[in-house]
């Protein structure tokens, strides 16, 4: 008898991660960006960025950080790039068919959002511990999964925040259900200020830090295992020997913001960002 494929985690799937090979540049088009420590230029929504070439590529991408593009190295579409490119408008580009691109560059940030959601969603089918709550949050999942396969009008027409609304109420009980196991007193710091803050080896095993300001905050030898990190705001953080392992809802452009060493332990989904300590 055959043995069975290994089940490859949902978090996995490739039509989560960016593919810019399949995507008209919409990241450099269709979003604004202001001249600040994040940006060396200023550029309006649906103005292609004077760095995007013909080929729908970026001519710096190997020096953003030394150019003064910093923001877009913490940018992730988690895929929306080539839905919207490939399915959306059916391999039709927006310097092809001028007609579409204002559409075009509305919709991409709605399928964007959708494919955050579609992101986390994922992450807590993988959760053995939130199987109490994986048979709505997969009905929820492919929900949106199918939304995200719609024309323009309909993508247009959706009313996302009361989406994220619904499924946010899934996903924070996935997180008290996996949560639930670590032992001692779990701390709740959901939304708060916590920016600068000193956190040198903090203790924060399980912790709720759902949408809490971290920014340039001191996490450097902290014990962040299992904790909810969802919407955190981890810039210039320092997370240098911090244990991030099993960090729920942890993602790659919030990391890549962030600042650590080759002794920060980070999920197994996640990479180690390329301008951190060796």
């Amino acid at each position: 008898m055959e043995a069975p494929s290994p089940r490859v985690p949902h978090t996995d799937r490739a039509d989560l991660r960016a593919d810019c090979a399949d995507c008209f540049g919409l990241c450099c088009v269709a979003l604004p960006f202001a001249r600040s420590a994040d940006f060396a230029a200023d550029k309006p929504a649906g103005t292609p960025c004077g760095n995007l070439g013909a080929d729908f590529r970026c001519g710096i991408h190997a020096r953003l950080r030394d150019s003064g593009y910093t923001g877009c190295t913490v940018f992730d579409c988690f895929g929306a790039g080539q839905k919207v490119s490939q399915v959306t408008f059916g391999g039709r580009d927006w310097r092809a068919e001028p007609d579409s691109a204002r559409e075009m560059f509305a919709v991409f940030p709605v399928v964007r959002q959708l494919h955050e959601l579609l992101r986390y969603a994922a992450e807590a089918l993988d959760l053995p511990a939130a199987r109490p709550v994986h048979r709505e949050l997969r009905r929820r999942h492919d929900e949106i999964d199918a939304l995200t396969r719609g024309d323009a009008d309909a993508l247009l027409a959706l009313d996302v925040p009361a989406l994220r609304a619904e499924v946010n109420v899934l996903l924070l009980r996935a997180s008290e259900l996996a949560r639930a196991a670590v032992p001692g007193r779990r701390k709740d710091h959901r939304g708060a200020d916590l920016m600068g803050a000193r956190l040198r080896g903090a203790k924060l095993r399980g912790a709720s830090l759902r949408g809490a300001y971290l920014i340039a905050a001191d996490l450097s030898g902290a014990d962040l295992r299992e904790a909810d990190l969802i919407g955190a705001d981890l810039r210039d953080a320092d997370l240098s020997g911090a244990d991030l392992t099993g960090a729920l809802f942890l993602t790659q452009p919030q990391l890549t913001a962030a600042r650590g060493d080759g002794a920060t332990r980070i999920p197994a989904a996640l990479r180690r960002p390329g301008h951190w300590a060796a």
